[in-house]
């Protein structure tokens, strides 16, 4: 336990440049606080405590705003930055060297049973407001990237953005193998309107040269 709490405060100096030296990092950052609960927490739930290691989680809950379940699995050198609204749920396994920002949630879809929440691999960076939902696999050295919601597995290695989360990059290579037009209703909606005003404009204008060219075959006619 105490191996892994150096691991997380040694991978804040590393991964945060703000970060000056480890008495900061103890005494100051919520993540760090967060996690150090939440292994106190688990270290007691494997060894059948319930109630006390919830009261815990709780409490670290109220004074950071980073919800993590003790029965979670987390590896070493976990960094979560700034950190508020972070959820890591019951069945979660976290491996090591990996790093969240503020606003993750690694949650359920309310479907499962069982394993019901994700599995992240070594050294994946999940960005600030994604969300990671159900039993599914995201693979080593990914990134996910702000706002995504993943729903489904993602090989190693990869880029993911977007609702839902889609694979841009894969190995360090652009991944062309989908549509990356995101759909934009304002903008469609603006154009229907111009097209039906050019339509009509278009029949107007029409009527108006046929008009015209009736009265002035009706004057004809008169003179």
């Amino acid at each position: 336990m105490f191996d892994n709490i150096k691991s997380d405060i040694n991978a804040a100096l590393e991964r945060d440049p703000a970060a000056r030296n480890k008495w900061e990092v103890f005494l100051t950052y919520s993540g760090i606080k967060a996690i150090i609960r939440y292994r106190i927490a688990h270290w007691l739930y494997v060894r059948g405590w319930r109630l006390l290691p919830r009261i815990i989680t709780a409490r670290a809950k109220t004074k950071t705003g980073i919800e993590i379940h003790p029965a979670a699995i987390i590896g070493k050198g976990l960094f979560i930055d700034h950190g508020c609204g972070v959820v890591i749920g019951e069945t979660a396994e976290i491996g090591d060297n990996v790093t969240l920002y503020q606003g993750v949630t690694l949650g359920g879809t309310g479907k499962d049973v069982g394993k019901r929440h994700p599995t992240i691999h070594d050294n994946v960076m999940i960005s600030a407001g994604a969300k990671i939902l159900g039993p599914v696999v995201i693979g080593e050295g990914c990134k996910v990237g702000a706002g995504s919601v993943v729903l489904k597995d993602v090989p190693p290695h990869c880029t993911i953005v977007g609702v839902p989360g889609r694979v841009v990059r894969m190995h360090g290579v652009r991944y062309n193998d989908m549509d990356q037009k995101l759909p934009d209703p304002i903008l469609e909606e603006f154009t229907r309107i111009n097209k039906r005003i050019t339509e009509l404009e278009t029949k107007l204008g029409i009527e108006a040269c046929h008009y015209s060219i009736t009265n002035q075959t009706i004057e004809d006619d008169d003179q």
